[in-house]
């Protein structure tokens, strides 16, 4: 079987690696360089927390354990790490995230404020709502060096890669099934079925196939900081910063509330303004209280994929038989699972029951009771 996978992003070499291990003959394609778009930009929390409905907590949490897995088979690598979360917000919210996470087994724990300086000595309680949420059993992973690991095991599975080959897109037969892929240098390529994982522009391509997928898609931005000696071992989600650790003795920082404030050319090029990076790490700094204060050495900003109702759209894509989906937001939790699932689907053509709710036929269902 000859397998397109489009996107060089994690979902997309999580599935090119597993198809290829499965025996298949998998080429990938990029658009441009690998994690050149969100997974190349994004805080990368891995988490289940959060009052989830049961089928998308029990997904994440198998995307935790695959994490664990790997990590358990190269504990040298420094790339994923599982030394907890903590999560501030208003006292309703937290209680509220609390009893959903008890509910469902999650390692959840509410504290005050002024215990966690036992936990994070380089933090500043001070900085911290009255209540926090402390999850032992969260992380965090490096996406770009996860993906480094992805082709290189992809490639040793026989895999091709295909970077900077342009737009490329499914071809379709006149009986609506895939036949091949189309792309910017390589022309058109014969292939058996197609996987469409181009996180943001996912939904445009699949609506170019006659099935249209809405997208609540928005704009984000992740900093990185300068080697920093002091530094918190868990990701922090607070009201105005979120941060995790990151390799090199540095900070991975983001949030939302600038969002607005981000700028796209017509080029599609996205910039922040100074101004924006100077408030998100003064807010920063009076969390972790540095010995001295925090500096920019990187950003990135560009559009972050959020289908349109929150949750995964995965599988086969209705009325275009080959053409796969794999579009979603929590790409970091879900990467390795989502590309073991669907590469078993595929290869196999039985349904995964963990996937069930995550169809992309929910939005046909949805587009008919509209009219």
């Amino acid at each position: 079987m000859r397998i397109a996978v489009v996107g060089g992003g994690v979902i997309g070499a999580s599935c090119a690696r597993f198809l290829a291990q499965s025996g298949a003959s998998v080429t990938l394609y990029t658009e441009s360089e690998l994690t050149s778009g969100a997974s190349g930009r994004s805080l990368s929390w891995l988490n289940a927390s959060g009052p989830w409905p049961d089928h998308y907590f029990h997904l994440r949490m198998a995307g935790i354990d695959r994490y664990r897995t790997l990590l358990s088979q190269h504990p040298d690598i420094d790339w994923i790490r599982f030394d907890g979360g903590i999560f501030c917000s208003d006292e309703q919210e937290i209680r509220q995230w609390h009893q959903a996470e008890r509910a469902h087994g999650y390692d959840s724990h509410l504290c005050d404020a002024d215990q966690i300086a036992a936990l994070e000595p380089c933090v500043n309680p001070e900085a911290l709502s009255r209540k926090v949420m402390v999850n032992p059993g969260e992380g965090w992973v490096s996406l770009p060096a996860l993906i480094d690991w992805l082709i290189a095991s992809f490639s040793a599975y026989g895999g091709e890669l295909c970077c900077n080959a342009g737009k490329t897109a499914p071809v379709t037969g006149e009986d609506g099934a895939v036949r091949g892929i189309k792309s910017e240098r390589y022309g058109e390529v014969a292939f058996d079925k197609v996987v469409i994982a181009c996180g943001a522009n996912t939904p445009a391509i699949v609506t170019e196939l006659g099935f249209p997928l809405p997208d609540g898609n928005v704009l984000s931005m992740v900093a990185w900081s300068q080697p920093q000696a002091r530094l918190p071992r868990k990701v922090f989600n607070t009201p105005r910063v979120a941060l995790r650790p990151h390799p090199g003795q540095a900070l991975a920082i983001d949030h939302s509330w600038y969002a607005d404030e981000i700028h796209e050319d017509e080029a599609g090029h996205c910039t922040v303004p100074e101004s924006v990076l100077t408030r998100l790490f003064a807010e920063a700094d009076a969390l972790l209280n540095p010995d001295a204060p925090l500096q920019v050495a990187s950003y990135k900003a560009g559009w972050k994929p959020v289908p349109a109702d929150g949750f995964p759209v995965l599988g086969e894509i209705p009325g275009v038989p080959g053409a796969w989906v794999a579009y979603t937001h929590s790409g970091a939790t879900l990467g390795l699972i989502i590309g073991e699932l669907l590469s078993l689907e595929i290869l196999s053509g039985v349904h995964h029951p963990m996937l069930a709710a995550f169809r992309p036929a929910r939005f046909q269902a949805d587009a008919v009771q509209e009219k």
